[in-house]
């Protein structure tokens, strides 16, 4: 068993999965986790491998285990709290992506992030998408990923297998700073979610806490006292 579902019996037909990882700036597993809040999706389902690393945590009483399902309406969202090891994640989400293809679902959103400093405008994301997805009249104007440039990790293992398949598939990539969270990359990503699924999200608190990490960054770096290292503060 590489993976089994819990899902009791909840229905995908006609659904659109939504999910992002740890990657460039925490993109991906941000965002789905501040949908999931401002949607007030409710949990409806269990992804178990044997590659699931063993932890869990509490949430408001409840076990949180490493890989989720929630759903509000159509939209689901599969929120990996963590990641298969990275040998194993190759097996871990192709067999998720067979489920997501076999399970009625309609389509898959995938987020990600994109190291800023291959950002040459002053556009904010790039898209990419399988041949099969019919590409929204909403995102005429955005940009698509220019060529040769390499998308890596749990996004191109899903990219690579729903190409493969024929299944319809959009990832939007933020430009987002590589060696912190990003919230400013999670909430560009999130205007690209509202435009295609018609969802009015509240992106304020992520821009706040863009401002603040923002802010921390642009102080002066200070001195430890008795020494000559210096120290951000950020890190402090």
């Amino acid at each position: 068993m590489v993976i089994k579902i819990y899902a009791n019996d909840e229905k995908f037909e006609g659904c659109s999965l939504i999910t992002g990882f740890h990657g460039i700036g925490f993109t991906g597993y941000w965002s789905v986790k501040f949908l999931i809040q401002q949607l007030k999706a409710e949990r409806v389902g269990f992804v178990e491998s044997i590659f699931s690393p063993p932890i869990c945590t509490i949430h408001d009483r409840k076990i949180v285990t490493p890989f989720e399902l929630y759903r509000k309406d159509k939209l689901v969202f599969f929120k990996a709290e963590v990641s298969p090891p990275r040998e194993k994640e190759y097996s871990f989400y192709s067999k998720l992506a067979d489920w997501i293809a076999s399970s009625g679902f309609k389509e898959a959103f995938l987020i990600g992030g994109l190291d800023s400093s291959l950002k040459v405008d002053n556009t904010s994301y790039r898209l990419v998408h399988t041949s099969k997805y019919v590409m929204p009249e909403v995102l005429k104007d955005s940009l698509i990923l220019e060529d040769d440039r390499l998308i890596v990790g749990p996004i191109a293992i899903l990219l690579n297998h729903f190409e493969a398949i024929g299944f319809p598939t959009l990832s939007v990539l933020s430009f987002a700073a590589q060696n912190r969270l990003d919230p400013r990359a999670c909430a560009e990503a999130l205007s690209v979610f509202s435009k295609v699924y018609d969802v009015t999200i509240d992106v304020k608190p992520l821009i706040e806490g863009a401002e603040a990490i923002e802010a921390e960054l642009a102080k002066p770096a200070v001195k430890e006292e008795g020494s000559g290292k210096e120290l951000g503060s950020f890190y402090s």
